[in-house]
């Protein structure tokens, strides 16, 4: 167990080597009562102390108090890969559910439970096999959310798709459920969604496949005890999980590939391809907003050219789309997300964070200055303020002048008098191999 204490109001570091993936969640919780802040994240053979800690699926709980931070270590040396993140959820005991896997390495969902009010200290890890659906093929993510009483943990695996387990017992116990839609795979695996739970439904936004091998589209669509719904209430799948899945494109497109962007300005005309989704929440009145990356100006993905698929991507895009309670999405241009991150990982972007009690408020990763579209030296934190529903926003630098990238922050619910921003800095080389830290910055809430 490492500790570190820092009381400044500035950021601080939670933990020394450390980074996550973005399709878990949640990923950071804040828990009022005790006051405590968790975050998941992976140890890279590439980071500090990598050699002892490389693979190690952690969490760090800072006590938000006094700055104080323990960084408690769930599975020791599972793989030095970003997508094993733990998901979170708080337990009505008062315990802790983390659950985590392997980046399509082998077949088992993973999970402890804390003792209670204490993340610090966690009970025995137990498993989940998926082989008898997947056929061995590997399984990855984590999405722990609640409909109607019941926990579900949305996970990528049969053919790829996207499934679930549930849990009647708040997570002690799983079962397969089923798959939630199904395509034929193209090229490496098949959808990538983003959840948000609310009382009385999951809203999700989903692709077709990755964005390397195929022209994305982006779709919206929510769970509630009446099924799989488009945006508009149609049912797409009355009894999801259960029967035959539906595909992915009979839900509501959200964005299309090989659209262009309406607005005026200096996006208007611009084609949008190999969408990807980036974040999703939802607000008490029902009002949903999203965040999806795009290529800009930039042809199809050829899946059987190799070289076609690994070519650089310099113009990549971020748009905000707001649905209103009986309205329809409305897209806006947010902000220039630069070239890919990884030159083996084209659409890989900074990343976006939507703060989830404050839909006009989100916190934005970028080497381009959102304020005058000019190129900065590594990608940094800028907070972006909308009143217009995400017509035009406001923006002010969370980071500046870094000697490294900021990377793929993190707004932890859970206390709504103030914004825990989290994020990593450092190197990154790929989701297997970086040297970055996790950092902590604690914001006043603004009107």
């Amino acid at each position: 167990m490492l500790r570190r204490n820092d009381t400044s109001t500035t950021p601080i570091v939670v933990n020394d080597n450390a980074a996550w993936c973005w399709f878990q969640d949640e990923r950071a919780l804040v828990d009022p009562r005790s006051n405590l802040l968790v975050v998941g994240s992976i140890a890279s053979t590439g980071g500090v102390d990598g050699e002892q800690r490389g693979g190690n699926v952690e969490v760090t709980v800072v006590d938000l108090s006094t700055g104080t931070a323990d960084v408690v270590v769930l599975h020791e040396r599972l793989e030095s890969d970003d997508h094993d993140v733990p998901a979170l959820w708080r337990r009505r005991d008062g315990r802790w559910l983390a659950m985590y896997t392997r980046h399509k390495t082998d077949d088992l969902t993973r999970w402890r439970i804390s003792e209670p009010h204490d993340p610090r200290r966690w009970g025995p890890e137990h498993t989940f096999d998926w082989s008898a659906y997947t056929g061995g093929l590997g399984v990855t993510y984590s999405n722990l959310h609640e409909l109607d009483g019941r926990l579900y943990c949305f996970a990528r695996a049969v053919n790829d798709d996207q499934c679930a387990l549930v849990s009647d017992d708040d997570g002690d116990a799983w079962s397969y459920a089923g798959k939630l839609f199904t395509r034929p795979k193209v090229g490496y695996v098949n959808g990538y969604t983003r959840y948000v739970s609310s009382p009385g439904r999951i809203d999700l936004i989903t692709t077709d496949h990755h964005p390397r091998d195929y022209d994305n589209s982006v779709y919206h669509g929510f769970l509630d005890t009446d099924g799989l719904h488009r945006t508009d209430g149609a049912v797409v799948d009355p009894h999801p999980l259960r029967g035959d899945a539906p595909s992915q494109v009979e839900l509501t497109t959200l964005v299309a590939a090989g659209s262009r962007m309406p607005d005026g300005g200096s996006w208007a005309g611009d084609l949008l391809s190999h969408c990807w989704t980036v974040d999703v929440r939802r607000a008490p009145d029902g009002t949903v907003a999203a965040v999806v990356s795009a290529r800009a100006d930039d042809g199809p993905a050829h899946p059987d050219e190799a070289a076609e698929r690994l070519r650089p991507v310099l113009d990549h895009r971020f748009l905000f789309a707001r649905l209103t309670p009986g309205g329809s999405w409305q897209v806006h241009p947010l902000a220039l997300a630069g070239p890919g991150l990884l030159q083996h990982e084209q659409d890989y972007t900074g990343l976006v964070a939507i703060d989830p009690d404050d839909l006009d408020s989100l916190y934005v990763s970028t080497p381009i200055d959102p304020r005058n579209d000019e190129p900065l030296a590594h990608h940094e934190i800028f907070h972006g303020r909308t009143d217009d529903g995400g017509a035009t926003w406001a923006w002010t630098p969370v980071t500046e002048r870094s000697d490294v990238d900021n990377l793929r922050p993190i707004v932890a619910p859970g206390d709504h008098s103030t914004v825990s921003l989290l994020w990593f800095r450092g190197d990154m080389a790929s989701s297997q191999g970086y040297r970055c830290e996790a950092v902590l910055l604690r914001l006043p809430r603004t009107e």
